[in-house]
């Protein structure tokens, strides 16, 4: 899995900002993979189980992180939100699910304060599990993340993980994904045009 990860990141060419609904760059047309995105089990922040079949049928954009990030997090999950209103009225915005990867702080209730934070998308999903549960999902995504200790931290320990959105596609297989640098517009006409 850390080698796709890698060739994920190969892979990947920026999509040139040229404002409005320009065209996609091409390489949003070549990063789809059989190998991400898998089966799982996790809870929502209603606190309901939920797995991937879940979100088949229509599109999910795909984050891990958790709600004591201190700027990837937060900065993230507003330029979805952006790039969700980019979008052209005829394209339906997909689903926002973030996956929590701190489950000693992250319960559901933590979840659905956070994710209902000012400029996040008004379409997501806050999803915890236990650290198994957690680590099986990010490994599905070559998504991997460490718990370190932070003596100058209030909470002792930081979590370090991937900032990459996954885009799934109605069958729950990946369609594109987009490193941190690609901005909201950028997002936004890949995927339209993937639509």
């Amino acid at each position: 899995m850390r080698v796709l990860f890698s060739a994920m990141a190969v892979l990947l060419a920026g999509c040139s900002p040229s404002g409005g609904m320009a065209k996609a760059d091409p390489a949003c047309f070549n990063r789809a993979s059989a190998k991400i995105g898998g089966p799982f089990k996790l809870t929502s922040q209603t606190g309901a189980p939920v797995t991937e079949e879940n979100y088949k049928g229509r599109k999910a954009l795909v984050f891990f992180g958790y709600t004591h990030c201190p700027d990837v997090c937060p900065a993230t999950l507003h330029e979805v939100g952006v790039a969700m209103t980019l979008l052209p009225k005829s394209v339906k915005p997909p689903k926002t699910v973030l996956i929590s990867i701190d489950p000693a702080r992250d319960t559901p209730e933590a979840l659905d304060q956070y994710i209902h934070l000012n400029g996040f998308p008004t379409d997501i999903d806050g999803l915890s599990g236990t650290l198994d549960e957690l680590q099986k999902v990010a490994d599905e995504f070559a998504a991997p993340f460490s718990r370190d200790e932070d003596a100058d931290s209030a909470a002792g320990y930081v979590m370090n993980h991937s900032a990459i959105l996954y885009l799934m596609d109605e069958n729950w297989k990946l369609k594109t994904f987009f490193m941190p640098e690609e901005r909201p517009e950028e997002i936004a006409r890949c995927i339209a045009a993937l639509t």
